[in-house]
């Protein structure tokens, strides 16, 4: 079972902005073939640093506006956070070493 949180534009506030630990939020949709690909990786990162980094993941077929106030342009987009704000980001399908790189040196 995924520990990943579904962040809205109604919780994203509490849930990555005043995170106090980092959060690695995927932008992702349904009918995404690498957004598919990657949700795996995402759900085990989400499982293996339970404690240290918050993963959600926000639908943006769902949520078009808090994708848009984030200039999400492409998915899936990864967005790491920490205090507050985005540290790290990058687009596309990546493989699991180079999507554990944008977070590892944070947590």
């Amino acid at each position: 079972m995924s520990k990943s949180i579904v962040v809205t534009g109604e919780n994203f506030e509490s849930e990555v902005i005043q995170s106090s630990i980092p959060v690695l939020v995927d932008f992702w949709a349904a009918w995404c073939g690498p957004c598919r690909m990657i949700g795996p990786v995402i759900d085990q990162f989400a499982e293996e640093y339970t404690d240290r980094l918050k993963v959600c993941k926000v639908n943006v077929d769902e949520e078009d506006e808090l994708s848009r106030r984030h200039t999400i342009r492409s998915i899936p987009t990864l967005v790491v956070y920490k205090d507050g704000k985005i540290a790290n980001q990058a687009a596309g399908a990546l493989p699991k070493n180079d999507i554990e790189a944008l977070f590892i040196g944070l947590i």
